[in-house]
């Protein structure tokens, strides 16, 4: 039959059953200690693992840099737009060409030049002078066209992300 616990009045203190609770501990102790070890190293290795995947995920999302010499397509003649201006009408002259490193970009721009001239002198005929006299404002105006002529590869059916960037080589404004 089971012992049952008694108090010892002298001591204030459980006699019978303090021994076997004593062996039980020191394992009890010894198994939740081990157990905390694993789950930090389990966590440990999973954030090794996540960040490195991470970081290989990263490097696949990378655009590829552009193989081969840059090719440059010019859009001939010169576009000559009339636009508003603070004392009147005023005149502007862009030559342009765009830059890609693709050859069959290259050819999609050549083959779509009326449809790049048309967009290109409707947005450069939109401009206002002032904007167009500091350096910020132009590099506003051939960020435009390079988003214009992305636009149009997109609709003829090529990759925009090819067309690396619209170039001036002359701008005058009267």
């Amino acid at each position: 039959m089971a012992a049952i616990p008694t108090l010892d009045p002298a001591r204030n203190e459980v006699t019978e059953d303090e021994a076997p609770e004593q062996k039980q501990r020191p394992w009890l102790l010894i198994i939740l200690a081990a157990l905390v070890v694993l789950a930090c190293i389990g966590v440990a290795g999973f954030l090794l693992w996540q960040r490195q995947h991470a970081a290989h995920g990263a490097q696949a999302a990378r655009p590829e840099p552009p193989k081969g010499p840059p090719l440059y397509v010019a859009l001939d003649p010169p576009f000559v737009t009339n636009f508003s201006g603070d004392q009147g009408a005023r005149f502007l002259q862009i030559t342009a060409q765009v830059m890609t490193h693709d050859p069959s970009t290259q050819e999609l721009i050549k083959a779509n030049d009326p449809v790049l001239r048309n967009d290109l002198l409707l947005l450069f005929s939109n401009q206002k002078a002032a904007e167009l006299q500091t350096r910020d404002g132009r590099e506003h105006l051939r960020a435009e066209a390079l988003e214009t002529v992305r636009h149009d590869v997109t609709g003829s059916g090529g990759h925009p992300e090819k067309v690396d960037a619209v170039l001036f080589t002359s701008f005058v404004m009267q």
